[in-house]
C-alpha cells in the first residue's frame, strides 16, 4: 500500500476531469481526493495497491474527452495515511 500524489496540467478544468478520476479512482478501489487549484491545474492523492496507483496515473495521462494533458507532476510516493474513506471530489 502507497499513497501518490500528483497535479495535472493542461486543459483540465471544465471538462469533466475530476469527474474522470473519480470514477477512475473509484473503479480500482483507491481512496482519496482530487481538486481544482486556482492556477488551472487538477490536484489529487490517492493511496492503495502500488500496482492500481501505477493504473491510475496512466488514466491521468489519457484524461477524459474534451481534455488535454500536458503533464502529470507526481509527488513520489508516499506511505499510506489512512483515515481516506473512498474517493471524493474536494473542489
Amino acid at each position: 500500500m502507497r499513497r501518490v500524489r500528483a497535479r495535472v496540467t493542461g486543459k483540465v478544468q471544465g471538462v469533466g476531469f475530476r469527474w474522470f478520476v473519480t470514477r477512475e479512482a473509484r473503479s480500482l478501489q483507491l481512496a482519496g481526493w482530487v481538486r481544482n487549484l486556482p492556477d488551472g491545474t487538477v490536484q489529487l492523492e490517492a493511496e492503495g495497491p502500488l500496482e492500481r496507483l501505477d493504473d491510475l496515473l496512466l488514466a491521468l495521462r489519457r484524461g477524459p474527452a474534451g481534455s488535454r494533458v500536458d503533464a502529470v507532476l507526481e509527488d513520489g510516493w508516499h506511505e499510506v495515511q489512512g483515515g481516506e474513506r473512498g474517493f471524493e471530489i474536494r473542489g
